[in-house]
């Protein structure tokens, strides 16, 4: 006869420590894409392989990643939160060191996948245990603060990754990450615990007709469209830029990486921004973000020939960053809003989703237009901008029609009850 082994609940008096360890871990994802970026450069020469080939390090990344989301949900659900996040921390820092160890550009797609499906697991329990362990308003404010805290890494990765290559080369960055993975699983080892009360039956017919619900809303397809077109304006520079910045004008990882930085500044400027316009209306003010992009784009595109340097190319980055990052904040919070019977499912499809479309659309246009000016990235930002106009268009003719059977369905359940 087995005996099955119980797994260690979370202890009360750890609850504060264990709080900080997931405000340490929800940035991961923003760590592990964006901290080699400035060595992105460097990579190529050292593999002796293309710029494509080390693009695609980073699609592969977020295309698991986001995948993985979809259904890890469920899967943390059915099997509890502690040994399957313990699990994926370990396969993280053992991803993270192969990477840092292989001269196989094969061996490190292999290796992103993994570090993508890893990081999906763990992020996804991390924001899940504020949910558990707290209610009402502590509840909200964390999970405020929990989204400060992941905006803040994509911010900061590529500034400390930009010193690092400089002093110690791109291997440095993923040393880096197994010694951050390492410390973390000693101590959640240490001090964490389960935090899942009563496991759920893995109910796939249910889990399907929910998906489906949910995107034969066409707002919300359309919806997702424009998250992952605005977030791939992001990662598309994230792809190009570097390569701009050492490659073509000369400069050093550093400046690659103060560069990033500004740029995340553009971003979580068009997230205030969104915060502060929260009253007007959602259609009107995303086409106002998309006619600035365009204006912005075309600016870009005309004074290239005359005046082209890291300035320009940084502040008209900066420029579209704010709008792209305005419309994210826009309609993410309405696609994870428009299915409160199905909120954890429909916050996992729309973070699976955006991943998997925006790392589609920032290779697809990195590839199609390699960028090796301003001119150039201006071709990519344009690319994306004007998906973004014919995808507002659809949100516009749709937006209202999908209003009104929502709060039709509204009145026939309270006339029901």
């Amino acid at each position: 006869m087995k005996i099955k082994k119980e797994v260690r609940l979370l202890p009360e008096k750890n609850k504060s420590i264990a709080t900080i360890l997931a405000f340490a871990l929800v940035p991961l994802s923003g760590l592990a894409t964006d901290i080699y970026l400035p060595s992105m450069p460097q990579m190529g020469i050292s593999l002796n392989t293309s710029e494509s080939n080390i693009q695609l390090t980073l699609m592969l990344f977020l295309v698991s990643y986001g995948l993985t989301q979809i259904v890890a949900g469920s899967l943390l659900d059915v099997y509890g939160r502690y040994r399957l996040s313990l699990l994926a921390l370990l396969l993280f820092i053992v991803a993270s060191l192969v990477i840092a160890t292989t001269d196989s550009i094969w061996v490190i797609y292999c290796m992103r996948v993994l570090h993508g499906i890893s990081v999906a697991f763990i992020a996804v329990a991390k924001r899940t245990l504020f949910v558990d362990i707290y209610e009402g308003a502590k509840q909200k404010s964390y999970l405020s603060i929990m989204t400060i805290v992941w905006s803040v890494a994509p911010i900061v990765a590529p500034f400390i990754g930009g010193y690092l290559q400089y002093g110690f080369g791109w291997r440095s960055n993923f040393y880096v990450l197994a010694f951050f993975g390492s410390i973390m699983l000693i101590l959640e080892l240490i001090f964490s615990g389960e935090t899942l009360k009563t496991r759920k039956k893995m109910e796939i017919i249910a889990i399907k007709n929910s998906y489906s619900e949910m995107l034969q809303r066409k707002d919300f397809r359309y919806g997702l469209l424009m998250l992952g077109i605005s977030y791939g304006a992001v990662m598309f520079y994230g792809l190009s830029g570097p390569f701009i910045l050492e490659h073509e004008l000369g400069y050093s990882a550093i400046v690659t990486g103060y560069v990033s930085l500004f740029l995340g500044a553009g971003w979580m400027t068009g997230g205030f921004l969104s915060k502060a316009l929260i009253s007007k209306p959602l259609v009107s003010k995303l086409r106002v973000a998309n006619y600035i992009q365009f204006a912005l784009v075309l600016t870009m595109m005309l004074s290239a020939p005359f005046l082209s340097n890291l300035f320009t190319i940084a502040i008209f980055a900066f420029l579209i960053h704010i709008a792209a990052g305005f419309t994210f904040s826009v309609y993410f919070p309405y696609c994870l809003s428009s299915f409160p019977q199905y909120a954890a499912t429909a916050g996992g499809l729309t973070g699976g989703i955006t991943y998997v479309l925006t790392s589609l659309f920032s290779y697809g246009v990195a590839y199609l237009v390699q960028a090796n000016t301003q001119f150039g990235l201006a071709e990519g930002y344009l690319l994306l901008v004007v998906g973004g106009f014919f995808t507002l268009i659809l949100i516009g003719n749709n937006f209202k029609k999908a209003q009104n059977e929502q709060e039709s369905k509204l009145n026939l359940q309270q006339c029901n009850k």
